[in-house]
């Protein structure tokens, strides 16, 4: 479908569904009001599915975060991520919704000539992933003049990261959102650019509600939920609707009044010896340790079953490993987050969005085919 279209009332107000990015054949009764739309998913982990949203559902998003950032018709909305994926789409909701400007690069990702194009296109709103701050923090490149907002999510902004696109000139701003959210959840507001970058709460949309179970999982439910899952049975598809009109997800959070602060996800406990142990948060250690002389999108660290240990932790590197660093860590870290093997891999797997498929890569190394 041309993506022209999505900036069309005559598409929001059709009942009919759209699967973005791809056909997925007979879609059995979805029950939606107006239409839905359709993205494919696998998520951090587990296997791919469908994830159903209400056209009503995306723009009710949309809304909230034009008026989170500031976005009026003189505004003009940046596209640099795949339509095709909800981060993408969900610009194009925007610019309908705020009835803005749009411009879209369509060359394949580059640093420059992003930059170039941000320039000439005089974007003043833009969200990207955090591999590509690294790439124009890398290259030294100084924001465009017209830019008022980086929204910046698919993964953690590294605090050093964020200061460092800060002063060059980027008004990165971090965020925290899932395609079953349709886009954002929270996300810093235009104030906090006039602070130093810190990852820490977000402040949570108005369109949700949010509250913690007793293991701090976030449960969510709100105007811009998602309302089913797809999943493809054989030859046949299985929708399931949600229920409760609520959501569980696998990401821990802290709340205090109207802000959050994730503190990692369900699936990166592990246990070893008896203890959980947080494989994000033992990332985030290595990193500060490395006190910028490693890369986060080059870096990861697997947990593998164990007979005697239960699991060991797995440091992988994408290129050259640094000794030094990894031998600073390891006489500083607990015994229980040491690393018990070190990985060097030619290159992580990754998503069209540059996102680390984690699933894939520990599957990977499990079957030996890393070494």
């Amino acid at each position: 479908m041309d993506r022209t279209s999505f900036l069309s009332q005559s598409f929001w107000e059709d009942p009919k569904n759209c699967v973005v990015g791809g056909s997925l054949g007979d879609v059995p009764d979805l029950g939606t009001n107006g239409g839905a739309v359709i993205f494919k998913t696998s998520g951090s982990t587990g296997p791919p599915k469908w994830v159903v949203h209400e056209k009503r559902a995306i723009l009710a998003s949309a809304k909230a975060v034009n008026e989170c950032l500031g976005v009026d018709q003189e505004s003009k909305w940046g596209l640099a991520l795949p339509v095709d994926h909800v981060g993408g789409f969900a610009i194009l909701a925007r610019v309908f919704q705020a009835g803005c400007r749009l411009a879209e690069m369509d060359e394949k990702w580059d640093a420059v000539k992003f930059h170039q194009w941000m320039e000439e296109e005089r974007v003043t709103h833009v969200s990207l992933v955090p591999t590509q701050v690294h790439d124009l923090v890398a290259a030294k490149l100084r924001a465009p003049r017209a830019l008022r907002a980086v929204v910046v999510g698919g993964g953690r902004l590294l605090e050093s990261l964020g200061q460092a696109a800060r002063d060059l000139g980027w008004p990165v701003l971090a965020s925290y959102g899932m395609t079953e959210a349709g886009s954002q959840i929270a996300t810093q507001s235009m104030a906090d650019l006039n602070i130093p970058f810190r990852h820490g709460n977000l402040n949570i949309l108005p369109i949700w509600k949010v509250q913690c179970d007793t293991d701090d999982r976030l449960i969510l439910s709100g105007e811009a939920l998602f309302v089913g899952y797809l999943f493809q049975d054989d030859d046949s598809l299985r929708y399931e609707p949600i229920c409760w009109k609520c959501f569980l997800t696998n990401d821990r959070a802290i709340l205090s009044g109207n802000h959050l602060k994730l503190i990692g996800r369900m699936d990166s406990l592990v246990k070893l010896l008896g203890v959980l142990v947080d494989i994000e948060a033992v990332e985030q250690r290595f990193l500060e340790v490395g006190a910028g002389r490693v890369s986060a999108e080059k870096f990861a660290v697997i947990a593998l079953p164990d007979p005697r240990k239960e699991h060991v932790l797995v440091a992988i590197f994408e290129g050259n490993v640094p000794n030094e660093i990894i031998e600073e860590y390891q006489e500083a870290a607990p015994s229980l987050e040491r690393f018990d093997k070190i990985i060097s891999v030619e290159k992580f797997p990754r998503s069209s969005l540059g996102k680390l498929r984690r699933g894939e890569l520990g599957e990977m190394i499990g079957q030996g085919r890393l070494s």
